[in-house]
């Protein structure tokens, strides 16, 4: 694997670092309790009041508990588990390695842009620079001229395009209906104890375009499109996993619209889960032409 060297410093820091972050967000506590505030904007939001995020509002609490647990359960053992396999030569490996970085880059970006400053503050901006080098490092070791012929004719990319547009389309549509609306009645969405729309602001701007622009190449049969795709279903897995642990947790906690956050993720989860499955096993771990060279090469 290109950049292995620089990779095998990374990647352990990685996990090091967002094990600590993690275990301490869902296991540090102080003795508080909750108490109302009203935020600068007028809004009266109900504040942890303990543990790692003291100054953070219940509701956020309880999604970023869920996602520190994901992080342990998931996003670590993933990590481990492709970066083994991708040190190995495996192209399954690398492609789940580079979508595992994705994660944490999406999650170590959001918890240093979102969370109230907390202790750990250095190490969420640490996890992200990491993830961020480890990630372009990851992408740069393709081989973009011959990736397209690592993949199966039988790869269904129509229905992984599909895919790709319905959760480019349903976050699009979940966070333009909630920031448009208050536009034209010159009203400030919902922020609780933000300043402003940290997630709205990196999925409109990062994964809405990543998916749709994957889907689009995809169809082109354009080696990005293949990269951009395995990326985006492996941070659909994850993404969807965490939005649904967080979905349980704040309907644990009394957050009204738990639930409803949580079923159009659970189903997205699964959709995307079904859709690495078949991508990985239509990974051709001799790319075609490869054998044809071969023999053309052994005889005079």
């Amino acid at each position: 694997m290109k950049n292995h060297s620089t990779l095998k410093w990374l990647i352990p820091l990685i996990g090091i670092l967002s094990l600590i972050a993690a275990s301490a967000g869902l296991f540090y506590q102080t003795s508080g309790e909750p108490y109302p505030y009203t935020n600068h904007r007028g809004e009266s939001v109900m504040i942890n009041g303990q543990g790692l995020y003291y100054y953070d509002t219940v509701s956020y609490v309880a999604q970023m508990h869920g996602n520190d647990l994901i992080t342990l359960v998931i996003g670590l053992p993933l990590l481990v588990i492709s970066t083994w396999l991708a040190f190995r030569g495996s192209l399954r490996g690398r492609l789940l390695l580079t979508g595992t970085l994705g994660f944490f880059l999406y999650t170590y970006m959001s918890m240093a842009s979102l969370a109230s400053y907390n202790s750990l503050f250095l190490v969420y901006v640490a996890i992200f620079g990491l993830s961020l080098y480890a990630f372009i490092l990851s992408i740069m070791s393709f081989d973009l001229k011959t990736l397209p012929q690592s993949f199966s004719e039988q790869l269904p990319r129509k229905w992984i395009v599909a895919l790709m547009f319905l959760v480019g389309g349903f976050l699009s549509l979940a966070w333009l209906g909630r920031i448009v609306p208050p536009l034209f009645q010159n009203e400030t969405p919902v922020l609780e104890n933000a300043t402003t729309l940290i997630i709205q602001f990196m999925d409109l701007g990062l994964i809405i375009p990543l998916a749709f622009l994957g889907g689009i190449l995809l169809l082109r049969r354009n080696a990005w499109g293949y990269l951009l795709s395995s990326i985006m279903l492996t941070k659909g897995v994850t993404l969807g996993l965490a939005v649904s642990a967080m979905g349980i947790n704040m309907a644990r906690v009394g957050v009204a619209d738990g639930l409803e956050l949580m079923i159009p993720f659970l189903i997205i989860t699964l959709l995307n889960l079904i859709m690495v499955v078949v991508l990985l096993k239509n990974v051709e771990t001799s790319p075609k032409g490869t054998l044809l060279s071969i023999e053309v090469t052994s005889h005079p």
